[in-house]
C-alpha cells in the first residue's frame, strides 16, 4: 500500500526506516551501540551525555517506529521503553495527577486492572466501559485521558477512533490508542486524531518473540516531554541489543503483516464453518460486528483469531493436540501460538475461550492441524 503524500509503500518504508545516511564501509545497519557514559569534557551539550537518557541506537529505532506510525509528520517524537508496560505507564502516570479522570477500557489488556489499582492508589478516578459501540464515551465528560485500545485484546472489539478523539478533544481530554494489535502498519491512530499512539514491541512489530519492547509516539511537544521525563526518572530504558534486533526485525514488518493477516482471514473463514466453534472473532470478517469500523479505519485486520470450545476440558484437549501451534501466551510472532485465556483470570471469557495468533507457516499446513485437533478434542 502507498502513501500519496510520501510515495513509497509500507514494504519500502519498513526495510529502510531509520537508516542513516549512508558511509563507504560501514553496514547500513551500525551495531548496537553499548555505553553508560560517553566522553563529556567541558559544558554538557550534545545528544549523549549519559546512558539512561539517550542511545543512538534507540534514537534509530525511534526514528523507524515514527517514520511507520506518522509518515511525513516531522513534528512527531517517538520514545522506546524497555516493555510495552513500561510504555503504557508512561503516558498514563505523566498525564495525570491526584484528582483527575481516567477512562480505561474494561475489556482491555490483562493487567490494566493492576494499573487501576495503582492508579486509584495515586488519587485518581478511574472510569471503565467496554470496547464496542464506542461506549468509552458516555464515561468521558470531565476526564483528563481517555485510553482506547482497538482492537480490544483478546476480545477484539473494535471503536472509532476518529469521533472518540473528536469527541475527547472537544472536551479538553487527551487520546491514547493502543496499536498493539493493528501494528502501525494496520492502523495510524495519530491520523485518525489521538495524542499518543503506544504499543507492545514485543508483539507483531518485532515479530520474533525474543525480545521485550514499547513504544509512545505523539505530536503535542509538552505531552511528550512529561514522557520523556518520566522513563528517565524511571529508568525504563531498552538496552541497545534489544533496540538493534528491534529495529533489524521491522525490516520484514510488510511481508510478516501480509502473510499472517492473510493466514488469519483464511483460518477465520474456515472456523466460521465450524458447529463446535462458538463466539467466532475477526474483524476482517465482513459478518464481523466490528467490521464495519475496521474496514474504515484499519488498513490491515490482524493476525488475531478468537473463539471459544464448549468447556475449558475441550479447549485443553484442543491446544494439546495442535502439532504447529505453541501454547503460550503472547500473540503477533512468526511461530503459531494460541492459550486458553481464562487460565490467567482477568479477562471477562468463556472457560473455553481461546485466544489464536496466527504466525507465517504454511495456512494450508496450519488450517489442517487446526482443523485435526479440533476432532481429536471431540473425543
Amino acid at each position: 500500500m502507498t502513501d500519496s503524500g510520501t510515495g513509497v509503500g509500507d514494504g519500502t518504508r519498513a526495510v529502510r526506516a531509520g537508516l542513516p545516511d549512508p558511509v563507504k564501509h560501514e553496514p547500513a545497519l551500525p551495531g548496537p551501540v553499548f555505553a553508560a557514559h560517553y566522553h563529556l569534557p567541558g559544558e554538557v551539550t550534545g545528544p549523549y551525555t549519559y546512558g539512561r537518557d539517550e542511545n543512538p541506537t534507540w534514537n534509530r529505532l525511534e526514528r523507524a517506529i515514527g517514520e511507520l506510525e506518522a509518515p511525513g509528520q516531522d513534528s512527531v517524537e517517538t520514545l522506546v521503553f524497555a516493555s510495552g508496560m513500561a510504555a503504557i505507564s508512561a503516558v498514563l502516570f505523566s498525564q495525570l495527577r491526584a484528582g483527575d479522570a481516567v477512562v480505561l477500557p474494561s475489556d482491555g489488556y490483562q493487567v490494566l486492572p493492576l494499573v487501576r489499582a495503582q492508579l486509584e492508589a495515586y488519587g485518581i478516578e478511574v472510569r471503565t466501559a467496554p470496547t464496542g459501540g464506542d461506549a468509552q464515551l458516555e464515561v468521558v465528560d470531565g476526564a483528563k485521558l481517555l485510553w482506547l485500545e482497538t482492537p480490544s485484546n483478546p476480545g477484539l472489539d473494535v471503536c472509532d477512533i476518529r469521533r472518540l478523539a473528536e469527541a475527547a478533544r472537544a472536551r479538553g481530554c487527551l487520546v491514547a490508542v493502543d496499536n498493539t494489535l493493528a501494528t502501525p502498519l494496520g492502523q495510524r491512530p495519530l491520523e485518525l486524531g489521538a495524542d499518543f499512539s503506544v504499543a507492545s514491541g514485543t508483539k507483531q512489530l518485532t515479530g520474533h518473540g525474543d525480545i521485550l519492547l514499547g513504544y509512545v509516539i505523539g505530536g503535542d511537544a509538552s505531552a511528550m516531554a512529561a514522557v520523556r521525563r518520566w522513563r528517565k526518572l524511571v529508568g525504563a530504558i531498552p538496552g541497545p541489543m534489544e533496540a538493534w534486533l528491534a529495529h533489524r526485525s521491522i525490516a520484514t514488518l510488510q511481508l510478516r503483516v501480509d502473510w499472517q493477516n492473510a493466514s488469519a482471514m483464511a483460518l477465520a473463514e474456515v472456523l466460521r464453518g465450524r458447529d463446535e466453534v462458538t463466539g467466532l472473532r475477526y474483524p476482517g470478517l465482513p459478518d464481523d460486528p466490528s467490521y464495519k469500523i475496521a474496514s474504515q479505519q484499519m488498513r490491515h485486520y490482524g493476525c488475531v483469531v478468537s473463539f471459544s470450545l464448549s468447556t475449558r476440558a475441550r479447549a485443553e484437549r484442543f491446544l494439546e493436540a495442535l502439532r504447529l501451534v505453541d501454547d503460550a501466551t503472547s500473540f503477533g510472532g512468526v511461530r503459531s501460538t494460541a492459550e486458553r485465556r481464562g487460565r490467567w483470570g482477568g479477562d471477562a471469557v468463556e472457560e473455553g475461550f481461546i485466544r489464536f495468533s496466527v504466525g507465517a507457516e504454511d495456512p494450508r499446513d496450519l488450517v489442517a492441524d487446526v482443523l485435526r485437533a479440533l476432532d481429536e478434542s471431540a473425543r
